[in-house]
């Protein structure tokens, strides 16, 4: 059996109360060789400015975590796109499993949580992107989501290696 755990949306101000743990589940992700848009010497410090200045943005996001007894070990964000020929789109944003966290059915309950948050939006179209190959990537065709295409070395890994990625859409529209 696993252990339990929750997934809340936290309010901007609550958001900003756990930038320590977000912090620390995207610095975990980082030295565990995640391509997450950050390299291998990122900082605790880093990791926090990355946290607050995302956590302080009022464009509408959803951010959601995944929280146990020892606090929270998963996030993902829901991201409204602002410009007007889209106002039907989201992107997904930083789906993060600490090392801890992981094997718990989370990043599932993590996504779950952000479809019925793009609902909750009026939204229905979401698009993320992911390293080609990855755990992510699995778990995103598991779910439903459908592949747009690869490009190659889109991104480093945390050590500088290439990785490729794969662009993907899912729509709630029934």
């Amino acid at each position: 059996m696993t252990e339990a755990f929750l997934i809340r949306s936290l309010s901007p101000d609550e958001a900003q109360g756990v930038v320590p743990a977000l912090a620390a589940v995207l610095l975990d992700c980082v030295k565990g060789g995640a391509s997450v848009s950050f390299m291998a010497d990122m900082t605790l410090d880093e990791a926090e400015a990355f946290w607050r200045e995302e956590t302080a943005t009022d464009d509408g996001r959803s951010i959601l975590v995944a929280e146990d007894d020892d606090g929270v070990f998963g996030v993902v964000q829901v991201i409204p796109v602002a410009i007007p020929n889209q106002p039907h789109r989201v992107d997904i944003s930083k789906l993060l499993v600490h090392r801890r966290g992981r094997r718990r059915g989370a990043a599932e309950a993590l996504m779950t949580a952000a479809e019925d948050a793009t609902r909750q939006k009026g939204r229905w179209l979401m698009v993320l992107d992911t390293v080609t190959g990855s755990p992510a990537d699995l778990l995103y065709e598991k779910r439903g989501w459908s592949r747009a295409g690869v490009i190659p070395d889109y991104a480093l890994y945390p050590d500088g290696a290439l990785c490729d990625a794969t662009f993907f859409y899912k729509a709630l529209r029934p």
